[in-house]
């Protein structure tokens, strides 16, 4: 952490400059929008003020996932970073629900709309946006937190892009449900994104498979070494986006000894390493101990 690179490397900065960027441009484009008179700019401006908090989630995040682990956190602190993006996913996608029945209120009882201040401040939300996606892009293909943030980004100039061609056509149409119309696309693109997060952020809290992982494969592929047996009760999940952890039971094909065991062990780890990239692993050695045999143990009742 001490030289120059490690800290160049780290997002935090660059985090904290997109939240003091879009909590300023959050501001202008509120009062922006009651002053025109347009919901599509308002929803920018929550929008944006989504974007401002996950990104704040994702820089805390990011701070406290690299404590070191303790004798409570075991595993450290490394899964706060998915309940941050299952939060931001979340609080974007009621944002988004709210923002949808605002729209069809306003396709009720339409509303003059003045174009010229839209047009401004959109572009200058615009500007803000692209500049913190600018500085989020290289992170976001490593870390799913910051992943979440991100498409509160992208989703965000979307919808500036939106605000800006809106406020153009209403300047020279009069046509006042295009403002509507608007907010009801943005919010529809940005709930499909924030889907997205959600049901990967949630597979990993509920400690599922992860999807690239087979787990008959494992199996299959375990057991063909001449020293096991069978390969059991299976259990194999994401303590986050990058870390996979794997337990079984590891029937012998012969009583070992304890030496014998451990080179075993070796070799499992490196095949689990190497082929499957599983970064921890926690594999019990026994011969001819369990009577339930199955991949899957299931609870007694």
């Amino acid at each position: 952490m001490g030289n120059h690179s490690d800290h160049h490397e780290n997002p935090s900065s660059r985090l904290f400059i997109s939240i003091l960027l879009n909590g300023l441009i959050t501001l202008v484009e509120i009062v922006g929008g009651v002053f025109s008179n347009s919901l599509a700019l308002i929803s920018d401006a929550i929008h944006n003020l989504s974007d401002t908090l996950a990104l704040m989630l994702a820089w805390l995040a990011n701070n406290f996932s690299d404590r070191k682990p303790d004798a409570r956190r075991t595993f450290g602190y490394k899964r706060f970073e998915i309940l941050s993006a299952f939060i931001n996913a979340s609080v974007l996608t009621a944002i988004s629900i709210y923002l949808i029945y605002e729209a069809i209120l306003r396709f009720l009882h339409p509303e003059p709309v003045r174009s010229g201040l839209m047009f401004i401040i959109a572009g200058i939300g615009l500007l803000a946006n692209l500049i913190s996606m600018l500085f989020l892009h290289r992170d976001s293909s490593k870390n799913l937190n910051i992943k979440a943030a991100y498409v509160h980004l992208l989703g965000d100039t979307l919808s500036s892009l939106a605000v800006i061609g809106g406020a153009v056509l209403i300047y020279y149409t009069k046509v006042e449900w295009i403002d509507p119309s608007l907010t009801l696309i943005i919010s529809i693109v940005i709930i499909i994104q924030a889907y997205k997060i959600l049901r990967e952020s949630v597979d990993i809290l509920m400690q599922s498979t992860p999807e690239s992982l087979d787990l008959d494969e494992i199996k299959n592929y375990l057991e063909q070494l001449p020293m096991i047996r069978n390969i059991h009760h299976v259990h194999c999940w994401q303590l986050q986006d990058h870390d996979i952890l794997f337990e079984a039971h590891i029937e012998t094909s012969k009583d070992l000894l304890l030496s014998e065991s451990g080179k075993l062990l070796k070799e499992v780890e490196e095949i689990l390493k190497q082929e499957f990239h599983i970064t921890h692993t926690t594999l019990q050695v026994e011969f001819d101990v369990c009577r339930d045999k199955a991949m899957i143990k299931q609870p007694k009742h």
